[in-house]
């Protein structure tokens, strides 16, 4: 019996939805599509762990092609499970389950497993027909469910761990002590405004990951001082969402570009910056700018409605990104950061950031 959560699901519910669907739907922002913005569909690819199986379509039948089975299945069943998928995936409120009807339906042409092959950077590839170029490019996407839990798109490490340095006060031991024993739900918080305070400033130094902070400088150079920016404010606001973040950066202008002509630099880079990680950067791996197979994602939304955002439309793509995304603080425990520290008689304290998509 196959068993999986609402993310796991969601991969086999894209599946059967946009199979029926016949066409991608790009989208904006705001999570709404965009008028006139439609990809045919000319056929699905899905690594399964016994082997890639093509979706096509003839006439109002999918023909289903593997290493050396092949099935026809009328759309129209699609369209039903579909359906059928997305009513117990709204009312399901465990953790982990089973749908056996559904099972059932995809194990009829060898589906037989919820998430793509694990080996595969992309949930599931698509050849569409743009109707603007004529051409019928191969793009990969990966899935990202409202239905389940918040997606992540930057999982920390030790290594992008921001240090700070500790100026303009002198802080006792019995003033560390009482800040770091701070056990507050939002302890990280609370410890740098109890810094701030009592008129301590924090001035960055360099991440504690000497690949991260590279990869950030590869993107550009001054985006590991334009994030230490964003995780201060975010530490000492009531902000989280990233694109209030930046808009407040923006104005607030730490880096003193020159905003003479209005350009929004820090908009643009942490766009930039968004893409790249959704594109396959990680804190731990040299990032070479060089996209993997995943050049994009497919929301599924609340109400079941699918869209297409992909590098191949990089504005709305990184538009997405922006309007979508939060800062979460990820486990200090685990990664070490968010104590007051003493290094030669210099107060230092490390601070991290999540990334993580709305619901």
């Amino acid at each position: 019996m196959i068993t999986g959560n609402k993310g796991e699901w969601s991969e086999i519910y894209t599946l059967l939805k946009i199979i029926s669907d016949k066409k991608l739907f790009a989208g904006n922002s705001d999570l709404n599509k965009i008028e006139g913005l439609i990809f045919p569909i000319i056929k699905i690819l899905r690594d399964e762990s016994n082997g890639t199986y093509e979706y096509g379509y003839k006439s109002n039948l999918v023909f289903i092609k593997g290493t050396e089975e092949k099935f026809s299945v009328p759309i129209v069943q699609f369209q039903e499970k579909a359906v059928f998928l997305l009513s117990k995936l709204k009312e399901t409120t465990s953790t982990t389950f089973s749908i056996p009807e559904i099972e059932v339906f995809i194990n009829s042409f060898n589906c037989v497993s919820l998430k793509a092959k694990s080996s595969i950077k992309s949930d599931i590839r698509i050849v569409i027909h743009d109707q603007r170029t004529g051409t019928t490019p191969e793009l990969g996407f990966s899935i990202k469910s409202q239905l389940g839990k918040p997606s992540t798109l930057f999982n920390p490490s030790q290594g992008s761990n921001f240090i700070f340095q500790i100026n303009n006060i002198v802080l006792n031991e019995k003033e560390i002590e009482l800040i770091n024993s701070i056990k507050s739900r939002s302890k990280i918080q609370d410890r740098v405004k109890a810094i701030v305070q009592k008129g301590g400033q924090l001035k960055f130094i360099k991440n504690e990951g000497t690949i991260f902070q590279n990869n950030l400088t590869l993107i550009d150079s001054l985006l590991p001082k334009i994030l230490s920016e964003i995780i201060v404010n975010f530490s000492t606001s009531n902000y989280n969402k990233l694109s209030d973040l930046v808009r407040e950066i923006e104005l607030k202008n730490p880096l003193n570009f020159d905003k003479s002509s209005n350009h929004f630099f820090y908009n643009y880079k942490i766009k930039r910056l968004l893409s790249d990680i959704a594109l396959g950067m990680v804190p731990t791996t040299v990032w070479t700018g060089k996209l993997d197979s995943t050049g994009g994602y497919l929301v599924v939304k609340e109400n079941g409605e699918i869209l297409c955002y992909h590098i191949y439309n990089r504005n709305e793509f990184e538009d997405y990104l922006l309007t979508n995304t939060k800062i979460i603080n990820p486990s200090s425990t685990r990664l070490k950061f968010g104590k007051i520290y003493n290094e030669n008689n210099q107060f230092y304290i490390k601070l991290n950031l999540q990334i993580r998509f709305l619901k």
